[in-house]
C-alpha cells in the first residue's frame, strides 16, 4: 500500500506591486546577433499557455493559472483586448508576457518572463521593454506589474531601471502545485 503524497509546505512570499505612469521616451533595440522574434498570439491555445506558464514560472512557482480550469483559462486569455506575446530564441519558444488591459485607465503586465536558456543572453532589458510598449500602446494612465520574492532575483531591480515605483507591498503565502497537480495542468487544454 502506498502513501498519498505529501502536499508541499506553503512558501510565504512579500509581493511587490509597480507602477508606471509616464512612458518611456526610447525602448532598447533588440540585441545584435541573436535569432530571436517576437510574435503576438491570437486565439492561443489553453495548452501552450499553460506549457509556456509552467516552463517560464516553475522555477518561480507560479501556480495560479495552472489551477485555472480550462472555462477560466480560456475566459482570461482570449478575453478582448488581451495581448500575449511569445519570444523565440533560434526558433524555439523562450518567454512571453501577457498584457492585461483590465482597467481603463491601467493596463497590467500580467505576466513576463524568459525560460531558463533565454536568461543571461542580454534579451531581459529588450524583452521588457517590448512588454511595456506594448501595454502602453493599449492608451492606459498607467502601467502596472508585480513581482515577488520567489522571482529571478534581477526582476524587481530591472523593473525599476526600466522606470516602474514600487506603490506597495503584502505578504502571501503561495502553495507550490504537487506533482500530480503539476501533471494535471500541463495534459488539460
Amino acid at each position: 500500500m502506498t502513501k498519498a503524497a505529501k502536499r508541499p509546505e506553503a512558501i510565504p512570499v512579500t509581493v511587490t506591486f509597480l507602477e508606471m505612469t509616464r512612458q518611456p521616451a526610447h525602448y532598447a533595440h533588440p540585441p545584435m546577433n541573436r535569432h530571436i522574434a517576437l510574435m503576438k498570439t491570437r486565439d492561443m491555445p489553453l495548452h501552450f499557455y499553460r506549457y509556456l506558464m509552467d516552463r517560464v514560472g516553475r522555477k518561480w512557482h507560479w501556480v495560479n493559472v495552472l489551477r485555472l480550469s480550462d472555462e477560466e483559462l480560456a475566459e482570461k486569455i482570449h478575453a478582448k483586448g488581451r495581448d500575449i506575446r511569445v519570444l523565440y530564441l533560434d526558433g524555439v519558444p523562450a518567454g512571453f508576457f501577457d498584457i492585461n488591459p483590465h482597467q481603463p485607465d491601467e493596463t497590467e503586465i500580467a505576466y513576463f518572463g524568459m525560460m531558463q536558456h533565454a536568461t543571461g543572453l542580454g534579451l531581459g532589458r529588450w524583452f521588457l521593454g517590448a512588454a511595456i510598449e506594448a501595454a502602453w500602446s493599449t492608451g492606459p494612465k498607467q502601467i502596472s506589474v508585480q513581482t515577488c520574492t520567489l522571482d529571478h532575483p534581477a526582476a524587481l531591480p530591472l523593473y525599476q531601471k526600466l522606470g516602474f515605483s514600487p506603490v506597495g507591498q503584502q505578504k502571501e503565502m503561495v502553495q507550490p502545485l504537487t506533482l500530480a497537480e503539476r501533471s494535471k495542468s500541463v495534459m488539460r487544454g
